[in-house]
């Protein structure tokens, strides 16, 4: 899937279909994430390519050009169902919950939750079959892990 993957990346070939790959679907559901509160900050584009570097084995280039292409795509369509439809498929329930932990990552990459992204959040935990608990705990986690646990008030609409 990897070398896929990047032959796609360089140029070499086209995907199969839209989002067939899991690193594309993944960055589109990042690139979501990070834009429901209608802009997408460098904080974000960074953690997007962090965890795509650390998680999928790409390169920072390799990673730039994947959320680069992710962002077209993204940008073109509010669909969300293709790419939650790839994750469900070819994620096991724990990757799930650990995308869950990433999203939420993107999520509070500029220091708040927007309602726009929680209700996003949401969706994206039904549609990928994670329970709102494990969603909550994840979120609950990354809210520790970046020292934002003084509550719920940074949320903005």
């Amino acid at each position: 899937m990897l070398d896929r993957l990047l032959s796609f990346l360089r140029g070499d070939e086209a995907p199969a279909a839209p989002g067939s790959d899991l690193a594309f679907a993944v960055a589109v559901l990042f690139l979501e994430a990070a834009s429901m509160d209608d802009r997408v900050d460098q904080a974000e584009k960074d953690r997007v390519q962090a965890i795509l570097v650390r998680h999928f084995g790409l390169d920072d280039e390799a990673a730039r050009r994947l959320i680069e292409a992710a962002g077209k795509r993204q940008a073109e369509s509010a669909q969300l169902l293709r790419y939650t439809r790839t994750v469900k498929d070819r994620m096991n329930e724990a990757e799930r919950l650990q995308l869950m932990e990433w999203l939420w990552e993107v999520v509070y990459a500029d220091g708040k939750e927007h309602d726009l992204e929680a209700n996003l959040m949401r969706r994206i935990a039904g549609l990928i079959y994670v329970e709102d608990a494990d969603s909550g705990a994840a979120r609950k986690r990354v809210r520790r892990r970046l020292g934002l646990d003084g509550g719920s008030g940074d949320r903005t609409e």
